[in-house]
């Protein structure tokens, strides 16, 4: 047999060879090691703490004990310093962003304040502070409590759902006192997800579906539809009381949900300049993202706003939710392989081509209520005005749908661009018909545009008082809140 050297005499190149193939082999079993290692250390962790508490405790601080990972990373959500171009944490003020908002909702609470919401930790501060619930007491209806607080499923359990929706905030302000935190999306003995409020059960079932058949990746999207999606307050299911409703009946689409108010003769304001019947959307995020291409591909929309970590030979969520521009790495390109800065610019070019129609469809609904404000004031009747209303709600439904949910424009751009479009038609449609009106009425000269630069013009255009608003809201937050605090904070002593 002939020996080694004597093979590789005159082939230096199959000795190198073998040499990194050695390596390769080396660094494989390390890499392989590396991962035993890994998973047994996940294993180790892969259970659930017994929990001694009740399965709708309130307090984050006292989940954090078992789940430290989360409970830590959830904290970050009262961090407010990163901005994207458009949104982000940051409290911003919408209407100085646009005053045309504060004209198109006029007559309703969103043209006296309406800032971007900042992080879970802030949902009860944030609610509290709006000039939107302003007066003592506040005659907020507490179903606008639902979405701010875990202390709600747990009140609910007490009272059934239109008990607790019943009566405003002077009745269970002292109840809801902990901002959105765990038992709003988890079942406390298993950690499982769960459906902690009623109506998204109860559209599941308006629809003939079954939301416990969900599977796990889905839930990861059902527990945020709990509150990000659009509702109505149903004042006709229970004598009175403002029953938290999605308006899903007939589908998800926004001409589905259009559909649904018109049948049942549903609007939330008349408008005080052009009297039209309007329609608000909420924040129909979950609606628009079902028709995205993400959602279709089976991402969940914890996947980009609460991506997984690895820490300490642990795989946890992620809790500190956000724009998942602040974190791309863990977002974004865990499937995308493109450049962070290349990333964010394919979602802005997308967000500025939107937002430029979006300006567009702005001002064409302030010329539609300044036009039928100008329209009544000459005297037109209610046959001559009702075609032109009806287009200036679809108008400003298809406005607000695309307008209210901050992450539309990237969710789904092509079905966001379709509803402006439509937007911009009705409104086109109800000005033409204004001015055949104003013809008649003997009006053949422009309207002109009102002086709305600043947000404190608009408001002022409009007829809203903002310095008895402001000392109606100083004395809520100097005179009631602090009792609603103690209260909460005694009762939860006793739960010791």
């Amino acid at each position: 047999m002939r020996p080694i050297q004597d093979i590789l005499k005159g082939r230096a190149w199959l000795g190198w060879l073998i040499f990194l193939a050695t390596v390769a082999i080396v660094f494989l079993l390390g890499m392989l090691a590396s991962s035993i290692v890994q998973r047994r250390a996940e294993a180790v962790f892969a259970y659930t703490p017994e929990v001694k508490f009740s399965e709708n405790e309130p307090r984050i601080s006292v989940w954090g004990e078992l789940f430290p990972r989360e409970y830590d990373t959830y904290l970050q959500t009262a961090d407010t310093s990163f901005r994207s171009k458009y949104n982000g944490s940051a409290m911003i003020d919408m209407l100085e962003e646009s005053p045309r908002m504060v004209v198109l909702w006029a007559g309703y609470a969103f043209s006296k304040d309406y800032s971007q919401g900042r992080g879970h930790l802030h949902a009860i501060e944030d609610i509290r502070n709006t000039l939107r619930t302003a007066g003592v007491p506040s005659p907020q209806p507490n179903t606008c409590w639902t979405c701010k607080s875990p202390d709600v499923p747990r009140v609910m359990k007490e009272t059934g759902a239109a008990g607790f929706y019943s009566g405003t905030w002077d009745t269970k302000g002292h109840e809801v006192i902990n901002p959105i935190g765990c038992a709003d999306c988890h079942d406390a003995k298993t950690m499982n997800l769960r459906i902690s409020r009623p109506a998204l059960t109860e559209a599941f079932e308006a629809r003939g579906l079954d939301i416990t058949k969900a599977t796990h990746q889905e839930m990861r999207s059902l527990v945020c539809a709990q509150c990000h999606v659009e509702y109505y307050f149903n004042k006709k299911k229970h004598e009175g009381v403002a029953y938290l409703t999605f308006p899903w009946k007939n589908g998800l689409a926004i001409e589905d949900m259009e559909k649904y108010y018109d049948e049942i003769g549903f609007s939330d304001w008349t408008h005080a300049l052009s009297r039209a019947p309007m329609l608000k959307a909420q924040h129909p995020d979950y609606e628009v993202f079902t028709t995205g291409v993400h959602a279709s591909r089976g991402i969940a929309c914890a996947d980009c706003h609460m991506p997984f970590i690895s820490e300490g030979g642990q795989k946890f969520t992620d809790h500190h939710i956000q724009s998942p521009l602040n974190k791309v790495s863990g977002s974004c390109q865990v499937c995308h392989r493109e450049e962070t800065e290349r990333l964010i610019a394919d979602v802005y070019s997308r967000q500025d081509k939107i937002l430029e129609n979006r300006n567009i469809l702005e001002t064409l609904l302030v010329r539609c209520h300044a036009e039928a404000k100008r329209a009544w004031d000459l005297g037109a009747t209610e046959s001559q005005m009702k075609e032109i209303l009806n287009d200036i709600r679809r108008s400003q439904w298809r406005w607000d749908f695309s307008a209210a949910g901050h992450g539309n424009s990237f969710h789904s751009p092509v079905e966001i661009s379709r509803i402006i479009a439509g937007g911009i038609n009705f409104a086109q449609d109800a000005r033409v018909k204004l001015a055949r009106v104003l013809a008649d009425l003997g009006e053949n000269k422009e309207v002109p545009y009102p002086d709305i630069s600043t947000k404190e013009k608009a408001q002022a255009f409009v007829g809203l008082d903002m310095k008895m608003l402001k000392a109606e809201k100083t004395a809520f937050l100097r005179d009631v809140v602090p009792g609603w605090i103690r209260a909460g904070h005694e009762r939860e002593k006793g739960l010791h």
